[in-house]
């Protein structure tokens, strides 16, 4: 076989075999097929999409490019949850601690930002000394040990997939539902899950913006989890506007500190609740309305007695960060211009663009345009206002945190045209849409 065949046949709009996927995919891996000629074949299953067998064979390829972890040993259960991507969304950083409060251990890999929405692992380096990389050896050592574990992905776990997360980011190739989708349960497969909660995002600030599509990326990703045998659920949640205030790296570390202490924003408290609750019900097995409303309450009381903090300090110390940070938020990195834009109307918040706040994020440094380019941690901003909340002029609507004066000047033009105002009242939005399960 020829790579260049293949790229041609994908161009074409034709269906590729498993064999074909299979070649490509170990050809990537191992280096014998470049960037370019990825790159080439990633645009190609972009416009041309690829058919359900064709994704499931690119998860499997992708989960077999390198070891799979195998946590049966070490763990009566793995609990494992995924966001499809979104702004201000620091849920990790929440629920795995809550979750592991609750007796239930979590074995989780996160990736880097890609495009405007932000990464787990570059929040979690905002701490000064946090391991994000952790060899398969020390992932199941810390998971049997501690009972958490949250990590960049291994190079020698879907080593395919760790490549193409990364080319997908630079070549306007992200928000392809086939990709998505393989993307992410090709991680999840290789990382040893046996339960796994995904939260697809759906609106302005997500890859997907609607909610069709939005089901139609969770049910594809629950259909591939229950084939090889995991319990998977799948939630559709708003990513209209961002998820809490903060987006940025260090910000969304101390917003999740201050939800962790039982307080920060309610929008953001209530989405970890749910999410825990559904890791819990699931990994105890038990499918009832009632037991949904058990774990709710368990979650919320681990959430406020301190005990998910502590989970977080413990989580924090394995992987060597400095927890003095954790104590006191305001050591983590500290951008040295602060800004606040004010309204200019009384009104009520029509829309808030999540899109336009994250792309503002990344003019303001914290994530990246390139591949392989470096974050300032420090940077970001808050927003005040919500859809649904009123608004009285001169009331602030955003503060920038900012290190450079010129990208600062640019997310002010930016943010000029993010919030909608409304004359009449507005309703909030949901919290979530849907709830999509292998039956």
């Amino acid at each position: 076989m020829r790579a260049v065949d293949i790229i041609a046949r994908k161009r074409d709009g034709a269906e590729l075999t498993t064999e074909e996927i299979n070649f490509f995919i170990t050809a990537y891996t191992d280096g014998t097929i470049p960037d370019y000629q990825a790159a080439a074949w990633l645009m190609a299953a972009y416009i041309h999409g690829l058919n359900h067998r064709e994704t499931v064979d690119l998860t499997m390829a992708m989960a077999n490019s390198g070891e799979r972890l195998d946590l049966s040993d070490i763990l009566p259960v793995s609990v494992d949850k995924h966001s499809s991507g979104g702004v201000g969304d620091k849920t990790s950083l929440i629920v795995l601690p809550l979750v592991a409060a609750c007796g239930v251990p979590v074995a989780k890999m996160s990736g880097r930002g890609l495009g405007y929405s932000g990464g787990t692992i570059d929040k979690l380096e905002s701490i000064r000394g946090y391991k994000v990389e952790l060899s398969p050896a020390e992932f199941r050592e810390q998971a049997r040990q501690y009972g958490i574990v949250l990590s960049g992905q291994s190079a020698n776990l879907a080593p395919a997939d760790g490549k193409l997360y990364a080319l997908r980011d630079v070549t306007a190739t992200v928000d392809c539902l086939p990709l998505i989708a393989s993307s992410i349960m090709s991680k999840k497969i290789a990382a040893g899950a046996d339960v796994v909660v995904l939260d697809v995002k759906v609106g302005l600030g997500a890859f997907m913006r609607h909610i069709e599509e939005a089901s139609q990326l969770a049910r594809l990703m629950v259909e591939i989890g229950t084939s090889v045998g995991q319990q998977v659920v799948a939630l559709l949640s708003d990513m209209n506007q961002p998820l809490g205030y903060a987006v940025g790296n260090a910000l969304e570390v101390t917003e999740a500190i201050e939800c962790l202490h039982g307080g920060g924003p309610i929008d953001l408290r209530e989405h970890c609740l749910v999410v825990a609750a559904h890791m819990l019900r699931l990994a105890r097995k038990n499918q009832s309305d009632y037991a949904m409303s058990e774990c709710l309450s368990e979650a919320a009381h681990q959430l406020d007695s301190g005990a998910a903090f502590e989970k977080f300090r413990v989580l924090v110390k394995a992987q060597g960060g400095d927890v003095s940070q954790i104590d006191d938020p305001t050591t983590l990195p500290q951008a040295r211009i602060i800004e606040t834009i004010n309204a200019r109307h009384s009104g009520y918040v029509e829309q808030l663009n999540a899109l336009q706040v994250g792309a503002a994020a990344i003019d303001l440094g914290a994530g990246r345009e390139r591949k392989g380019e470096s974050i300032d941690h420090a940077v970001g901003l808050s927003v005040h206002k919500k859809v649904g909340d009123s608004i009285t002029a001169g009331e602030p609507l955003f503060t920038l945190y900012a290190n450079d004066e010129a990208k600062l000047a640019r997310t002010i033009r930016r943010l000029d045209y993010t919030l909608v105002y409304s004359a009449v009242e507005t309703a909030p939005l949901p919290a979530f849409y849907d709830t999509i399960t292998a039956t």
